[in-house]
């Protein structure tokens, strides 16, 4: 069959990824990291906040960070300095330490209802 009977195939529209990069990001710097921080404690949205420095300090997936319950990190009245977290899709244990910033959003955080 000769090229001249194929029908023309013309994309309709322009691709939604063309020109863009693809693939892994590079890391947030830590200027980035301290803007984020800073505009969600100005919007005082302490839930956010809270999500996000968890998410920094233990650099778990989004599905293992939102399945996070309050008594994993919550015991005696205050926030633990450590926990332990299963993960969803490896199944192994992940230990990491929360730092004092995340340690007051969280109590703050935890105590609004």
């Amino acid at each position: 069959m000769s090229i001249d009977l194929l029908p023309a195939l013309r994309p309709d529209r322009v691709a939604w990824n063309k020109g863009r990069i693809i693939g892994q990001k590079r890391p947030l710097l830590p200027r980035h990291v301290w803007s984020i921080r800073v505009r969600l404690e100005m919007a005082d949205s302490a839930r956010d906040l809270a999500l996000f420095n968890r998410a920094v300090d233990s650099k778990l997936r989004g599905c293992d960070l939102v399945s996070i319950r309050v008594t994993d990190v919550f015991a005696a009245g205050h926030v633990k300095e450590r926990a332990s977290i299963v993960q969803t899709k490896t199944g192994k244990p992940v230990r990491f330490e929360i730092t004092e910033t995340t340690r007051l959003s969280l109590e703050r955080w935890i105590s609004d209802p």
